[in-house]
């Protein structure tokens, strides 16, 4: 069996940009496990997903527990946050023992995306329904389809956003007769591991970040921030999807213990407003930056057809 080291495993499977939750409340632990367990036992991907999902499942469980009244109610909701960000690190762990072992495959991904989604819809309607049931809130209940809504948006637009920049990255390579970026953009189409996740950008984002982290640090507040950010693997997308969740599921009921030495209480409702809101801006973000993208991809398919490139009715590959 071969010894896999942990800095394999970080060259091997962690993303040149990554979430800031995950780079530095993750993968400090994920990576140590997945050395453990890729040296130790015939553990499989598909297995930790669905160790992740029993995980997730036992979070709700401890969100709901309150409203049955059966032992202390904060304790139910802090361990179903622990739960819960426990089954987010197997849900990490087993895409790098996937891409560690190369013993991933299509299904899996599907898998994967399919009982994320399961986990965060069971283990927040558990939560908002728990405490509605606990509190007699109404507010608990109207933030459970807002929630939901923003949960789905956020897939929807991530999936389309990639979408859209695969067709005009292809379309510019097939223009300029690019074939190794062709070759790129196909592997990454069937490798994708999720709709937020853009393989092709990553790799080309890598050699970008190890050219910032060389470059010594520029003044001012923004730039040594961005410096910061790209020198640690963080995306400047601050809020994702995995803050969105995180913060809802983890940060939201662990509140629970400032009740306990403070008169402040229920902080679970301004916490899913500020998490809804933060997700809300940094799609707009998003979305102003594919606009002026696609502006420039225009501008210079235009160029490109002018210069006898391709016929004037060539379209954006994949639309």
């Amino acid at each position: 069996m071969p010894r896999f080291t942990f800095a394999q495993v970080k060259e091997e499977t962690y993303k040149a940009k990554d979430a800031w939750w995950t780079v530095f409340l993750v993968d400090p632990l994920a990576g140590r496990l997945v050395v453990w367990t890729a040296n130790r036992t015939d553990i499989t991907p598909n297995q930790l997903t669905l160790g992740a999902g029993v995980l997730g499942l036992l979070s709700a469980v401890g969100f709901v527990m309150p409203a049955f009244g059966v032992g202390a109610a904060w304790a139910w909701l802090v361990a179903g946050a622990l739960l819960f960000h426990l089954s987010f690190v197997l849900d990490c762990m087993d895409g790098k023992i996937a891409r560690l072992k190369g013993t991933g495959s299509v299904f899996g991904t599907w898998v994967d995306f399919v009982f994320d989604r399961i986990r965060f819809f069971v283990c927040i309607m558990a939560l908002l329904i728990g405490q509605w049931l606990v509190t007699g809130q109404v507010a608990y209940l109207i933030a459970a389809p807002v929630i939901v809504f923003f949960d789905l948006l956020r897939y929807l637009n991530g999936s389309q956003v990639a979408k859209t920049r695969r067709g005009m990255r292809q379309t510019l390579a097939e223009l300029v007769g690019d074939t190794d970026r062709l070759r790129a953009d196909a592997a990454s189409v069937l490798g994708d591991a999720s709709p937020e996740d853009d393989s092709v950008a990553e790799a080309r984002t890598e050699a970008r970040t190890e050219a910032v982290a060389e470059a010594p640090a520029p003044r001012g507040l923004y730039g040594r921030a961005r410096h910061f950010l790209l020198t640690h693997r963080v995306r400047p997308h601050l809020f994702s999807g995995i803050e969105y969740e995180m913060f809802l599921c983890v940060v939201a009921p662990v509140t629970v213990l400032v009740s306990l030495f403070t008169p402040l209480n229920d902080l679970i409702i301004p916490i899913a407003v500020f998490s809804v809101l933060a997700l809300g801006f940094f799609e707009v973000v998003l979305v102003a930056r594919l606009w002026k993208d696609t502006r420039r991809f225009e501008e210079r398919r235009r160029e490109l057809i002018a210069a006898g490139a391709v016929p004037q009715g060539a379209r954006i590959s994949g639309s």
